[in-house]
């Protein structure tokens, strides 16, 4: 089923992505419109959602019913929820929308903590913002909560970088007593900016701070692609795949820790494969198994063995035979 929608999609589509128990799949296409398929090859619904290509559709967490935020290329933030009065069909409406100023939004993400759901934007001067939703029941009332540049030093030293992309991936665990938790990566045309770093919540005095950065020295300038963090089901540290020119680097955060108790990272793998730039990366539920795809057409399984040396376990072409 999922296979005949996407190749239904058709030329016009820029981008799509599947609700959390992946039976729903929303599309972004160039002309600016949104369509929602079901169970069948033709979209439910579809609408005119911005002017121009929408370059990310992400739906939000289950709790807050059928939503899905739309980011478009002259860099504005919409989100939408599916709504159904009476006897009449789902329709789409528009809830809210985020505009980038002078500086471009470059994507969302969503993540849940302690009740509360958090969105994440980057913006194309190298500046994150996080905004929180003040009432579960309307997606209209966000709050900014925090907004801070992705350097650890001051950003002073380094001025306002100029960023095409940038990737996020918010910590899957939702226990109570972890703080929340975020990696970020840019591309762009200061270093400083580009490695991928753990931002974490200090709940004493209400505020963000950098936890780690995930490269050795010579590899912290390199651009990020991609991010993703695995979910973690007993295991003793956390584990976050990181994509950039040389490959995917394979991190462990937090089985040791430093003399001042914060988490030691270790770079167990670097995986490569793909003919050009890595697009997306993406674990499965149970964090075991990672999947890749590229500007080469090619969607790859990676998988670690009984003693952590890491393998492509599969490769797919995009029809989704096995090569």
């Amino acid at each position: 089923m999922a296979e005949r929608q996407v190749a239904e999609l058709g030329p016009g589509s820029a981008c799509c992505g599947w609700n959390h128990c992946g039976r729903r799949l929303a599309a972004g296409a160039v002309d600016g419109s949104v369509s929602v398929y079901d169970s069948h090859p033709s979209p439910s619904s579809k609408w005119q959602a911005h002017e121009k290509a929408i370059v990310n559709v992400v739906w939000l967490p289950p709790e807050y019913g059928d939503a899905i935020a739309c980011v478009c290329d002259d860099g504005t933030l919409s989100l939408w929820e599916e709504v159904a009065e009476d006897d009449q069909l789902p329709t789409w409406r528009k809830c809210k929308v985020f505009e980038g100023g002078s500086c471009r939004i470059l994507n969302v993400h969503f993540g849940l903590h302690l009740g509360s759901l958090k969105m994440v934007t980057p913006y194309s001067d190298g500046q994150v913002k996080i905004y929180e939703l003040l009432d579960s029941l309307e997606l209209d009332k966000w709050q900014l909560q925090a907004e801070f540049q992705n350097v650890t030093d001051p950003v002073s030293r380094f001025g306002k970088p100029a960023c095409t992309s940038a990737s996020i991936a918010w910590n899957p665990r939702r226990g109570g007593s972890q703080p929340a938790s975020f990696a970020i990566g840019f591309n762009s045309d200061s270093p400083h900016f580009n490695s991928c770093k753990i931002w974490e919540f200090e709940e004493a005095h209400q505020r963000w701070l950098p936890l780690v950065e995930l490269g050795s020295p010579e590899d912290k300038g390199d651009r990020v692609c991609a991010v993703a963090w695995a979910p973690n089901i007993g295991r003793p540290y956390e584990t976050i795949a990181v994509a950039t020119c040389k490959g995917i680097a394979i991190w462990h955060v937090g089985l040791n820790t430093d003399s001042d108790g914060g988490p030691l990272t270790e770079n167990v793998a670097l995986l490569s494969g793909h003919d050009g730039e890595v697009w997306q990366l993406e674990w499965d539920m149970g964090g075991m198994t990672l999947a890749s795809t590229g500007g080469d057409g090619m969607v790859k399984l990676w998988q670690a063995n009984l003693d952590g040396v890491w393998h492509e376990q599969a490769v797919l072409d995009c029809s989704g035979s096995h090569v």
